[in-house]
């Protein structure tokens, strides 16, 4: 679009991280405006599994996390050999979920992100039923194959958007992800946490 920017227009599946089968396809339009970014993304996808089923695999994260009698505490998921120990995978998908937060509004048309590894996980204690843990995770940065170190903090509870903060290392600002949620509803996220993070 002259004196605009490019839009492009895609066609594209979905797949389960963990199954890699196919869970639904998308359309979608991008417009990487001159100077700005993040892109402006609208988008439609329908999935394949019914929204019972995907309420139900959410559910299954959550209890996982849930149940945990000590807070989660966590490093290198996955491990050097590409390891993730089933312990763990609920915590690797709330990162993963997380991190998508970063990549898209980082990325730029000739800069993407993938999210390498997280090195540290450590959970919070809330008074309430929202899920909140603290994380240091790897991004690849491509095409420069740099790894952006990250601190993201999510906040989550089925059948809710999660709620993202976080601060890259080439970054100096915090930036937030309120999510549609209402006021209040990140209560937890003290002066103190976030002095310690």
């Amino acid at each position: 679009i002259p004196g605009v920017g490019h839009k492009y227009y895609l066609q594209f599946t979905t797949e389960d991280y963990r199954s890699r089968e196919n869970v639904g396809s998308c359309l979608a339009t991008v417009l990487f405006e001159k100077g700005n970014s993040p892109p402006a993304v609208t988008i439609n996808c329908v999935d394949s599994k019914d929204e019972k089923q995907i309420q139900e695999e959410d559910n299954k994260i959550y209890q996982k996390i849930k149940q945990q009698t000590k807070p989660i505490v966590a490093n290198d998921i996955p491990d050097s050999y590409g390891n993730i120990e089933p312990a763990f995978e609920p915590v690797w998908a709330l990162a993963v979920v997380g991190s998508s937060k970063i990549m898209w509004e980082k990325s730029t048309e000739n800069l993407s992100y993938s999210m390498a590894q997280v090195k540290s996980a450590k959970q919070w204690i809330r008074q309430d039923d929202f899920i909140e843990f603290d994380y240091t995770v790897l991004l690849h940065e491509i095409p420069t194959q740099e790894m952006i170190s990250c601190h993201l903090r999510v906040i989550w509870l089925p059948g809710h958007p999660q709620k993202v903060k976080y601060f890259c290392a080439s970054e100096n600002q915090w930036f937030e992800e309120t999510s549609g949620m209402e006021s209040g509803s990140a209560a937890g996220i003290s002066q103190e946490k976030e002095e310690n993070f």
